[in-house]
């Protein structure tokens, strides 16, 4: 199979044998729906929308427990962050119809939702004050910065358990990894790895705030901290070169080139012209290869800081995703990685939010998509983005080659968005 092998990163030990010692049944283990209710009572926030207000004003007053360096924070070991949920798809049928998508599978975008939840319960269960019921800290997720997948199928009627712990801590920001395993014939197999960042502000959630450093505590534990800072510096070169600042590469020049000479039409008549172009066999238009969705943020979908969740944002863009590529690939489609999906801005409850899904790269039967999410003001008529996603899938069926009909000196946007399908498609297969 050309799906990724799970292999689980090395723990600490300890986290280690609690991972791997699951059986039948997870007896006193904490559900999702404890997960969203510890949230809102470490931040204090009201059930009810009306409340809102009150509750967020009321939340002013902790900016007195903010620590003013980090260094008078206690330090934190990775095990005291580390947490387990079980989501009882199996023992308790009544939940399941949440998470029952229309091919008798679980729907990953709800996965997405429970993923970013338990992330920020973890992040506060790291820098938790003993004698403070309230957090004066706004956790919120700045990056996911992957999710590889192991299993093709993710099963409706049975448990899945979510493990994760704090794995590198900078001044004002931690990175958390999670595992997702199901149980099958007694015991949870692998599922899923994610790599999430997430950023600690003020109470008003304005300005970063500091948050309590990481311990390792042995060889195993200082190898996983130490790929946390390569993590983070992988990110910064890869941002650098951006094809929004640095221009693409000799290699990739000539890929664009070749693409564009493979389409001209030769067989007309008189001079072969910029505009005289053919599409090759086998092959689509990227232009021709692009869904779009409007969603309008109901209050219902408000996070604790009374912004629209951002699971709630990755579920949606992963659901438009996933129709542009079963629609592309003209067969179901089945999710291989996610990678690199930045929270730029964030949506506001209200917020018309428009988005657009596009095919970008294609290889045998992958199929990279890129969703684009941005908020339409339509008092203003001003647009502002506010996440990109990438999503890697694999279809059933070989499919077809999508190519970017704009060609030009400046190398046009068509052109540009292949490019960077491209090269997130090679840092995924880079790892299977």
């Amino acid at each position: 199979t050309s799906y990724r092998l799970c292999i689980m990163r090395k723990l600490p030990s300890v986290l280690a044998r609690t991972l791997t010692s699951g059986s039948s049944g997870s007896p006193g283990l904490p559900d999702m729906a404890e997960v969203r209710r510890k949230l809102r009572d470490i931040v204090g926030a009201s059930t009810n929308w009306r409340d809102h207000v009150q509750a967020m004003q009321e939340r002013k007053a902790l900016h007195t427990l903010l620590a003013k360096r980090q260094e008078d924070l206690p330090p934190r070991r990775m095990k005291d962050s580390y947490l387990e949920v079980i989501l009882p798809l199996g023992s308790q049928p009544e939940i399941r119809e949440k998470y029952l998508n229309v091919h008798n599978s679980v729907r990953f975008g709800r996965i997405l939702e429970d993923l970013d939840s338990l992330g920020v319960l973890i992040c506060y269960t790291h820098t938790k004050q003993e004698m403070q019921p309230r957090s004066p800290l706004s956790i919120v997720t700045a990056l996911v910065d992957k999710i590889n997948l192991c299993q093709k199928i993710i099963h409706p009627d049975c448990d899945i358990k979510f493990t994760g712990n704090v794995s590198w801590v900078g001044k004002t920001s931690m990175e958390v990894k999670m595992h997702m395993l199901q149980l099958r014939d007694g015991d949870y197999s692998p599922v899923l790895d994610a790599s999430f960042v997430m950023v600690a502000r003020d109470p008003e959630n304005k300005r970063p705030a500091f948050v309590n450093p990481l311990i390792p505590e042995s060889p195993e534990e200082e190898e996983i901290f130490k790929q946390g800072e390569l993590n983070k510096m992988r990110r910064i070169e890869f941002s650098t070169a951006s094809l929004l600042k640095m221009a693409p590469t000799a290699e990739e020049r000539n890929i664009v080139h070749d693409i564009f000479l493979n389409t001209l039409d030769t067989r007309q008549v008189g001079t072969v012209s910029f505009q005289s172009r053919k599409l090759p066999p086998n092959s689509v238009w990227m232009e021709d290869a692009k869904l779009k969705a409007l969603q309008i943020c109901h209050p219902e979908e408000r996070n604790i800081f009374n912004r629209i969740f951002g699971g709630f944002l990755m579920r949606k863009a992963f659901e438009l995703g996933w129709a542009t590529a079963c629609s592309y690939g003209s067969s179901r489609p089945f999710i291989v990685s996610v990678d690199d999906i930045m929270f730029q801005k964030p949506v506001e409850v209200g917020s018309l939010l428009l988005l657009s899904g596009q095919v970008c790269y294609t290889e045998n039967n992958y199929i990279q998509v890129r969703v684009h999410s941005e908020v339409y003001n339509a008092n203003t008529r001003e647009h502002h983005t506010t996440n990109i996603f990438h999503f890697t899938f694999t279809s059933e069926n070989e499919v077809p080659q999508v190519v970017p009909k704009t060609y030009g000196g400046k190398y046009p946007i068509k052109s540009m968005l292949y490019l960077d399908g491209k090269r997130h498609f090679t840092a995924v297969m880079k790892e299977i």
